[in-house]
């Protein structure tokens, strides 16, 4: 081992990886209907990015496990596949208890850490997930939700996604209420997916840190998923957190020129990219003939490094989002990989107590943050707001 990567080692032995977004149960929905005995993660996978084996070698401590649903499956739909995707990630913190700590709770987390586990938070990835609801909101906290993701790739009715049309510019007023509760109840707001304009209204009405679960610089990579310059300026006086992720198409201009190519190419056949069981398919085909350009470890450095200078030390974290994507960088292909991308920025010149916040520090900071706001506000009541009322839909 070289001496950058003993000195890694180390650093990760008291500050490891705290990670924003990771879709394995997503994975394990889709790959074998959540039936653990047909996916081991005790063992080292093939059909996955993540397992307990590779966890240990990347040097991880804690991890948000997104419970992700298709943001088509509107309405009753959505909370009910929510609901299983938790089920999945409780199901799984029981079966490796050994390995695993479910953690609702920085204290849960610290609790963890000092037993040799790794902590596991949930975080549901899309506004759809509530179906436009306070009280399923509040459900969603009482089952160990620790932030929702405001929108996935398409609208909800409160807030607009990056990636579709703009229809509110921003939040509406039920879902500045919606940001609200989520401060009330502490439930940290995340602003991977959304609109530039939703990520200021939301800056602008939330009193607790937000964050960025798996998002990367637009200045770097000029893709909507990723946050301009402006908000990431604004990170220091909220206390917030962008979580640098690996997605290629967002950190890598060549694959994101690419990724704009094989949608038009997949438009003409019918198939629109924001249709993920449509569109993997295509995607796989296409690269065959169409190969698509390498992202490496060295343009996720660009984007750790651009975060640092705008947003400064403090507000910068990880969110790979393995298990969400069928292609990552080279350097990065799993869970494994962290230590790697730490000895770059060592190498670039990184000191340990820098690498310390963005691996470990700075996350626990920002769920700090919110559980403080929410003490805060203990004394307001519960929101019986309903969209029909504030938004007259």
């Amino acid at each position: 081992m070289t001496s950058t990567g003993q000195r890694i080692t180390d650093l990760l032995a008291s500050q490891p990886v705290w990670d924003g977004h990771n879709d394995l149960p997503w994975a394990a929905r889709e790959q074998v209907a959540y039936d653990l005995d047909r996916l081991d993660l005790g063992t080292e996978l093939a059909t996955t990015h993540t397992d307990l084996v590779r966890m240990r070698r990347g040097g991880m401590g804690a991890q948000f496990w997104s419970v992700y649903v298709d943001a088509k499956w509107a309405g009753e739909r959505a909370v009910t596949a929510t609901l299983e995707q938790i089920d999945f990630v409780r199901t799984m913190t029981t079966r490796y208890a050994g390995e695993l700590a479910l953690a609702v709770s920085a204290a849960d987390v610290r609790a963890a850490r000092a037993n040799g586990r790794i902590a596991s938070l949930i975080g549901a990835e899309g506004g759809h997930s509530i179906d436009s609801s306070l009280g399923a909101l509040r459900m969603f906290h009482a089952l160990g939700v620790r932030y929702l993701t405001l929108t996935h790739n398409d609208n909800v009715p409160w807030a607009d996604s990056a990636t579709d049309e703009p229809v509110l510019g921003g939040l509406s007023p039920f879902g500045r209420e919606v940001v609200r509760e989520m401060n009330r109840v502490g439930m940290a707001v995340d602003l991977s997916h959304v609109s530039a304009d939703t990520m200021r209204d939301a800056l602008a009405t939330t009193t607790a840190p937000v964050m960025f679960s798996h998002s990367s610089a637009r200045a770097v990579c000029d893709h909507p998923r990723n946050v301009p310059d402006d908000v990431l300026a604004q990170l220091p006086a909220n206390g917030g957190l962008c979580m640098v992720t690996f997605v290629p198409k967002f950190v890598s201009p060549a694959v994101r020129e690419w990724d704009l190519e094989a949608a038009d190419a997949a438009a003409v056949e019918g198939v629109h990219w924001a249709d993920h069981t449509a569109y993997t398919p295509f995607l796989e085909r296409h690269r065959v003939t169409h190969p698509q350009p390498e992202a490496t470890l060295d343009d996720v450095v660009a984007h750790v490094e651009h975060v640092r200078e705008v947003a400064g030390v403090e507000h910068i974290g990880l969110g790979g989002d393995y298990d969400g994507v069928g292609v990552l960088p080279t350097g990065l292909e799993d869970v494994s990989c962290y230590p790697l991308l730490l000895e770059a920025l060592a190498e670039g010149g990184w000191s340990d107590d820098d690498l310390g916040r963005l691996t470990w520090r700075n996350a626990l900071r920002v769920l700090e943050g919110v559980e403080a706001t929410a003490r805060d506000l203990s004394g307001r009541a519960p929101s019986t707001a309903r969209i029909e009322d504030l938004d007259g839909v």
